[in-house]
């Protein structure tokens, strides 16, 4: 690694840090002004309900967000940062979209959930870079965030994110360059939510290493030589590629209907504050989000050889998949506490979405006489239009109880006969002399296939499906007992009709229902400085073959966390990740999808990383060496998934800085 990749994030922090830490130049006192706290905030779907949120200010753990393998305790991944991934924490996994090329990088791609809207009062800038590896294998990401009020009501901001990693293995590399632009206004009878997010991702795809004894045993194949260049390992694909781009736009407008609450002076009679309490909300939230994929090979010979089949051109692949849709929600929300007897809100609503997508073209004329006739036929172009009416019962206030409930229902298109009931409750009971925390939650789903798990062409797979819905039914409870630092989270889940990517990495339904039964234990223990965090995941499936999943996953980490001469907070610490070995899934790189196989257990080694975390006022950095036990002990069968290995041992560091205008 370059000493300025070493050198200059951390002296930057300290450069910014310091002259808030030194020496306090005496000034006349000036008339104490209060400021209002900064808030945070999320939207819930469909209707823009506010979700508490926090301003990323916290230094604890700052080092895992560089850490590939850590977005969980059990991630199946590629091995590249920011590359594709797939949870393998069942309970933990998102449902599959509707466009599932973008599935597999969606944990480094801006939503609906992950959007925050601020309040800071004063303009709030967030920077932070982050490096590691050497000049041919660096791995760097860049974020910046800004937020600032125009006036109590009126906040405007934006923020970027950027990707580049050349990755430790050769033909990997990844760039990713996202970023959005959101406002909020906050009035007393209208509210407004929006952003606009636009992403560009593009990593080479190299099909896995073409003898994993690399890794597991070099001098099987180097002739009794151990040390391994990493970057001259051979990979089964050099010229190809996937790119992923589109776009987002979220607005949520909320008109609110009701009166004044005034309070008066008792001996004057004059008003001392004046309060504006709606009853009743009318709610649009418009939604549109366009997608668009390519996969490019451009290298004919390892594009017949490494795919099983080739339908449309035999001197490589060149082709583009394209899907957009909007989406439009209307709603009457009759709100929580505008008086005594108003326990609960509820709302009634009606979406309506358009969806279009575009497939690669099939024409007889670009197809060669020797390649097979395709096995289905797929329109190039298809257009639904669904439509579905729902409410929503909720109770947001009250230390007691709280509660959310959604029923809705599809009415017309492809969405006819959908049903999709979500619910949760939380309670909060004595116990001894704390308080805990009991919430109980489910849902259950009848939910039609994705469109292009349905009906897809490609030049490597093709297929028409007319699967059945999807029936998902799952309860769990969690316990909280914050005096302890203990959480328990508890759940099973019934999948009827499930559709999955099978071991030739085609979509299969099996009808006969799976069981998922999965428990979650998180226990901490702190004493002074010394700290030791653990999350134990015990679950299992009724059905490997069609649901594979690790039995048991396990993150633990043990730090010191200290102050320094009172101004420099430290976490030191060490930790590690584990899980189980099990049939991981395999990965297509021309589809993008993870898909079952049997030819290959992966699992069963330990990941650790030593890492200093610093806090100095208002900037943050860390060092750590990632996967430090590598090729020392916990075990030299690093693949998360068959033929793609993990990072290496490699330094790292990164620092993020908190500007206060």
């Amino acid at each position: 690694m370059k000493l300025t990749h070493i050198f200059l994030p951390v002296l930057l922090a300290l450069l910014l840090a310091l002259p808030a830490a030194g020496q306090q130049v005496e000034k006349p006192k000036k008339e104490k002004v209060t400021v209002e706290p900064s808030v945070a905030w999320g939207v819930e779907e469909p209707l823009g309900d506010h979700r508490p949120a926090t301003i990323d200010t916290l230094f604890e753990d700052f080092h895992r967000t560089a850490v590939p393998s850590l977005p969980s305790a059990a991630w199946a991944t590629t091995g590249n940062y920011g590359a594709a991934g797939q949870n393998q924490l069942f309970f933990e996994r998102p449902l599959a979209s509707e466009f599932f090329m973008q599935d597999a990088i969606g944990h480094w791609l801006h939503s609906t959930r992950r959007q925050v809207f601020y309040n800071t009062r004063i303009p709030m800038t967030l920077l932070s870079h982050a490096t590691g590896g050497d000049k041919y294998s660096n791995q760097d990401r860049t974020r910046a965030t800004f937020s600032g009020n125009v006036n109590r009501r009126l906040q405007i901001g934006a923020a970027i994110d950027y990707i580049y990693s050349k990755g430790s293995y050769d033909n990997q590399s990844d760039k990713n360059f996202g970023w959005h632009a959101m406002a909020s206004y906050m009035g007393d009878r209208y509210e407004l939510q929006t952003f606009y997010s636009h992403y560009s991702f593009t990593t080479r795809e190299n099909g896995g290493i073409t003898d994993d004894r690399y890794i597991t045993d070099p001098a099987a194949v180097q002739g009794g030589v151990t040390r391994v260049d990493n970057k001259s390992i051979l990979t089964h694909l050099t010229a190809a590629q996937n790119s992923l781009d589109g776009g987002h736009f979220f607005m949520n407008h909320r008109y609110k209907v009701g009166f004044y609450r005034t309070k008066r002076d008792s001996l004057t009679d004059s008003i001392v504050s004046r309060t504006y309490v709606p009853v009743t909300s009318f709610v649009w939230t418009m939604d549109f989000a366009n997608n668009n994929h390519r996969f490019l090979n451009q290298n004919g010979t390892q594009d017949t050889a490494f795919f099983r089949n080739t339908y449309l051109t035999l001197g490589g692949t060149d082709e583009r998949t394209r899907a957009w849709r909007l989406r439009n929600t209307l709603g009457v929300a009759l709100l929580e506490g505008f008086n005594r007897y108003a326990k609960f809100g509820f709302s009634v609503y009606a979406t309506h979405e358009v969806r279009r997508f575009t497939q690669v073209a099939d024409t007889v004329a670009e197809r060669a006489e020797a390649l097979d006739a395709l096995p289905a036929v797929v329109a190039d172009r298809t257009t639904q239009n669904l439509l579905w009416v729902g409410g929503q019962l909720t109770k947001q206030r009250g230390a007691l109880l709280r509660y959310r409930a959604t029923a809705q229902v599809g009415l017309v298109g492809e969405a006819a006969g959908e049903l999709d009931f979500t619910g949760d409750v939380v309670t909060r009971f004595r116990l001894g002399r704390d308080s805990v925390s009991l919430r109980a939650y489910g849902y259950f789903k009848n939910l039609s296939t994705p469109f292009l798990m349905q009906q897809f062409r490609s030049n490597h797979a093709v297929w028409s499906n007319d699967f059945g819905k999807t029936q998902r039914l799952r309860v769990g409870g969690e316990l909280t007992i914050p005096h302890t630092w203990t959480r328990v989270n508890v759940g099973y889940e019934t999948l009827k009709n499930y559709v999955y990517f099978d071991t030739l990495a085609l979509p299969a339904q099996h009808s006969p229902a799976v069981h998922v039964l999965s428990a979650t234990f998180n226990q901490d223990l702190h004493f002074k400085a010394f700290n030791w965090e653990n999350a134990v995941t015990l679950q299992t499936s009724s059905n490997e073959a069609v649901l594979p999943l690790p039995k048991l996953a396990v993150y633990s980490n043990l730090y010191i966390k200290v102050l320094i001469a009172r101004v420099l907070h430290l976490q030191l610490g060490v930790d590690a990740n584990y899980y189980t070995k099990y049939y991981a899934p395999g990965y297509d790189p021309a589809t993008m999808a993870f898909h079952n196989q049997r030819e290959k257990q992966c699992g069963n080694f330990l990941l650790m990383n030593l890492y200093a975390n610093f806090k100095l006022k208002r900037a943050r950095f860390y060092v750590a060496l990632t996967h430090a036990n590598g090729k020392l002990f916990g075990g030299n069968d690093y693949f998360a998934i068959p033929h793609y290995p993990l990072n290496p041992r490699r330094f790292q560091l990164g620092v993020s800085v908190d500007f206060a205008n």
